[in-house]
C-alpha cells in the first residue's frame, strides 16, 4: 500500500444485520478529522464448522472459564480478531477499534491525537474506556484532564481500544483457539505478554442502543451454583497472578 501512514484509522465492528446501528456509528464518524470504514462482524452461525473448531477451543474453555461461551460471544471474539487481520493486511502502524454501541467523548480527537504523539513502540493495546471509580497503577499525564495510566486490573468492555501491530500479531498467534469471551482474555493479558495501557477519564462510554444486546439475544442465561462456585475460584486466582504479574509493569521508556 506504499508508505505506512502515521495516521490511526478508525474501524467499527458491525453485524450486517444491524442496519440501525451502522447508520448511527456513520453519522458519529463522519464529522470526526479521521479516516474510518465498517469491519463487517462475524456472525457465528455463519462460519463452517471447521472454521468454528479452528477459532474456539471447548475443551479450553472448560479449563479457562467458569461456563461454555454462548454464539454471540464467539462472533463478537472472531470479530476482533477479524479487526487484528485488518490491521495486518495494511500498512497502518495502528487502528482505533470501536463497537458499533459506543459514544465518544468531546474531546475524543484531541486524546486520540496525543496518543499517536506517544508514538507506535512499546505497548500493544490502550483501552479508550476506563472505569469511573479507575483506581491505576501508575499514571502519566497525556493531554488536559486525561492521563495514560496502567491499570491495577484491566477493565471489562472491548468496546474501543487502540490496537498496535505488535499487539495484533500477539493476538493472532497465542488467542487462536480462544476459550473466553474476547474481554476477559484481555483482562489475561500476561499470558500472551500484551502491553495493555488505558486513558483516563474515559473517551469511549455506551450510547443507549447498548442495551438492546447482539450477543445476548433472549438475555443472560441464569448461572447455576456450579459456575457460580467456578467462577469465584477463577476470580481468586486471577486476582492473584494479576497481582504477580502487575508489580512488574512500567510505562514505555520513550
Amino acid at each position: 500500500m506504499g508508505q505506512r501512514s502515521t495516521v490511526w484509522p478508525l474501524v467499527y465492528i458491525n453485524l450486517d444485520r444491524d442496519v440501525q446501528r451502522r447508520e448511527r456509528m456513520e453519522a458519529l464518524l463522519s464529522g470526526l478529522p479521521f479516516p474510518y470504514s465498517r469491519l463487517s462482524g462475524v456472525l457465528w452461525s455463519e462460519l463452517s464448522p471447521q472454521e468454528q473448531v479452528r477459532l474456539y477451543s471447548p475443551s479450553l474453555n472448560a479449563k479457562q472459564f467458569f461456563r461454555p461461551l454462548v454464539d454471540g460471544e464467539k462472533g463478537c471474539y472472531a470479530s476482533h480478531l477479524r479487526a487484528c487481520e485488518h490491521l495486518l493486511a495494511s500498512d497502518w502502524p495502528a487502528i482505533v477499534v470501536l463497537e458499533d454501541d459506543v459514544a465518544l467523548a468531546d474531546r475524543f480527537c484531541e486524546i486520540i491525537t496525543a496518543l499517536q504523539n506517544l508514538g507506535n513502540e512499546g505497548w500493544d493495546l490502550i483501552k479508550l474506556y476506563s472505569r469511573p471509580d479507575e483506581r491505576p497503577r501508575a499514571r502519566q499525564a497525556l493531554t488536559g484532564d486525561w492521563d495514560w495510566i496502567i491499570y491495577q486490573r484491566v477493565p471489562s468492555m472491548s468496546n474501543g481500544y487502540v490496537l498496535s501491530r505488535a499487539g495484533a500479531r500477539k493476538l493472532l498467534n497465542r488467542r487462536i483457539p480462544f476459550a473466553r469471551p474476547v474481554d476477559v482474555d484481555v483482562r489475561y493479558w500476561w499470558e500472551c505478554d500484551l502491553r495493555v495501557y488505558g486513558v483516563l477519564p474515559s473517551i469511549v462510554t455506551m450510547a443507549p442502543s447498548s442495551e438492546d444486546s447482539s450477543i445476548w439475544v433472549g438475555g443472560r442465561p441464569h448461572r447455576r451454583w456450579g459456575e457460580r462456585l467456578r467462577r469465584w475460584s477463577l476470580q481468586a486466582d486471577y486476582s492473584l497472578r494479576n497481582a504477580w504479574y502487575g508489580a512488574r509493569q512500567s510505562f514505555p521508556v520513550s
